[in-house]
């Protein structure tokens, strides 16, 4: 059994950091009493610290490493936070504590709305990828909106021959319905007519924002770069490298739990480079 006792890998959670989660974590546990009063082989802290092993490596379930909790008993999890919505919910509880800490009121009224093709991995089933004929490029489409500061609102993922417009719409359809308090989007000019037709049906004002004429290289585009840098902050998670999952939705939750490590280390002033030894020690 996984322990305190274990030698410490550098994605482990610090003890600040996870005192950000354990009480969301707890809560959720406390919801779900097992009958027989057991309350589980393995702490929650380490079933954390296994994910974030798999998110930052990339290793498949079945490599991770013999300390930690098993690729069974992980994955147990992993699918159950997914579909009980608790890997978003730690995320959105701790969006608000980061938008806080900045200044920022807890309900955001613009946000910024872009997509991103990634190739899908052998095995991923045929039917949920697809070429983006633009790029190109065969696989899925992660199309994310955030705020000002970066941070996520909502994600989507599906196959890559999707056309943008219909991602942001249902991007648009989930930022109306959990920030009803949005009235302006900006995007770029891969997203047509349809989206910001769309957005007035919805109280939206979708403006497309362009690089200045005669831009050469890459610029930092003003309003929109902050989606750019939030797909950026996305690759050193290596199983976002490219699409591993057979459901998108297991894509998403990924995708939830890669911005939370992000805001967790952004709220306690944790290091991001790998080259950095941890400062924490795993809890008793």
């Amino acid at each position: 059994m996984a322990g305190a006792a274990r030698k410490p890998y550098r994605c482990d959670l610090s003890d600040e950091q996870w005192a950000l989660i354990e009480p969301i974590i707890a809560a959720w546990k406390a919801r779900r009493p097992s009958v027989s009063g057991h309350q589980g082989r393995y702490p929650m802290r380490e079933i954390v610290n296994a994910l974030l092993y798999l998110e930052r490596t990339g290793c498949g379930w079945e490599y991770l490493p013999h300390d930690l909790p098993p690729p069974s008993a992980v994955y147990y999890y992993f699918a159950l936070w997914r579909d009980d919505g608790l890997s978003q919910t730690i995320h959105d509880l701790l969006r608000a504590r980061v938008r806080e800490v900045a200044g920022r009121g807890e309900d955001p009224t613009a946000v910024v709305v872009d997509s991103q093709t990634v190739h899908a991995a052998a095995g991923v089933p045929a039917d949920t990828t697809g070429l983006d004929p633009g790029k190109k490029s065969r696989g899925r489409k992660r199309g994310i909106a955030t705020d000002v500061l970066g941070l996520l609102l909502a994600v989507y993922v599906t196959a890559a021959s999707v056309h943008d417009n219909a991602i942001g719409i249902e991007l648009l359809d989930q930022v109306a319905i959990d920030h009803p308090t949005v009235t302006a989007a900006w995007v770029d000019a891969g997203f047509k007519n349809a989206l910001a037709d769309h957005g007035r049906t919805l109280g939206i004002d979708v403006r497309v924002v362009q690089p200045e004429p005669g831009t050469r290289g890459f610029t930092p585009v003003p309003k929109r770069w902050v989606v750019e840098q939030t797909f950026g902050t996305l690759t050193p998670h290596r199983r976002l490298a490219r699409d591993y999952e057979k459901h998108p939705a297991s894509s998403q939750a990924h995708i939830y739990r890669a911005a939370t490590d992000r805001m967790t280390r952004r709220l306690t002033g944790t290091t991001t480079s790998w080259r950095d030894r941890p400062t924490a020690t795993l809890a008793a």
